[in-house]
């Protein structure tokens, strides 16, 4: 894990960035490593990788971060990326990989409601793509808005939210 931190961090080759992020990601399935790729600051160096141009390779970071967000410590460190996911899901094209990427996180980091804050101005972006999206892009927007709605805090910013 130390060596495929080290080389996302060493190279700029995006079809090694890749196959390390994949790596990375799927490694992230058994929650030791989650904790040692934290340890590691592999979190920050993925995180990182979100502004890459290359949209494979942000797309990768994204579905590594999402499977090592399924720990509370990881979150607390993957919550500085929210804002930065949101944007990106905006952005991407519409029902592309990396937009489902970014929803997937969203959905893994809105299940406590202690990030929630930081996806209120994504809601317009979110009930567009609600109404715009495949049906792989709407259950998944779904998930993101199921989980704001069990926040009583949020009920205001999905009812005035415009489309």
């Amino acid at each position: 894990l130390q060596k495929l931190i080290h080389l996302l961090q060493a190279t700029d080759d995006p079809l090694i960035q890749e196959q390390a992020l994949i790596t990375l990601g799927n490694s992230a399935a058994f929650s030791v490593n989650q904790d040692i790729i934290r340890n590691l600051d592999g979190l920050s160096i993925i995180g990182g990788m979100l502004s890459d141009c290359v949209p494979k390779v942000k797309e990768k970071a994204l579905n590594a971060l999402n499977n090592l967000s399924m720990n509370i410590k990881n979150q607390e460190e993957i919550q500085v990326y929210i804002t930065q996911v949101c944007r990106n899901v905006e952005s991407a094209p519409l029902n592309s990989d990396l937009q489902l990427a970014g929803l997937r996180l969203l959905t893994n980091m809105s299940v406590t409601s202690d990030y929630h804050h930081k996806m209120i101005n994504s809601i317009p972006c979110f009930l567009h793509l609600l109404s715009e999206g495949t049906e792989r892009t709407q259950i998944q927007v779904l998930k993101v808005l199921v989980n704001l709605s069990a926040n009583p805090a949020m009920t205001r910013h999905l009812l005035r939210a415009q489309v």
